[in-house]
C-alpha cells in the first residue's frame, strides 16, 4: 500500500523576517507536483499564526502580500492573532 500523505513544497521565499525587534516566520507553501497555488501563514514568537484565505498564483505574489501588508499595517498586527485569516 502507498503512502498517501502529500508532500508540501516550501517557497525558497520563506524565511525569519526581523523589523522592529520583532521576528516573524513566513512561510510560503503548496503541495508538491499538483500545481497548486501558494499558500501564505505568519507565524510569531509564541507560536500563533496568521493565515491568508486567499492562495496565491506565485510564491512571489504570496510573499508580496505579506510585504505590502507589514508597509501598511506594522508587523505588530502579526502578533497574538492565532489563526486568525487576512
Amino acid at each position: 500500500m502507498e503512502d498517501e500523505t502529500p508532500e508540501i513544497e516550501t517557497s525558497p521565499l520563506s524565511r525569519r523576517f526581523s523589523r522592529d525587534g520583532i521576528t516573524v516566520e513566513v512561510e510560503i507553501y503548496r503541495l508538491r507536483g499538483v500545481n497548486e497555488d501558494w499558500s501564505l501563514e505568519v507565524v510569531d514568537h509564541e507560536d500563533a499564526s496568521t493565515v491568508w484565505n486567499e492562495t496565491f498564483l506565485t510564491d512571489q505574489e504570496a510573499y508580496r502580500a505579506f510585504y505590502m501588508t507589514v508597509e501598511a499595517e506594522g508587523i505588530g498586527t502579526f502578533l497574538e492573532r492565532s489563526e486568525t485569516q487576512h
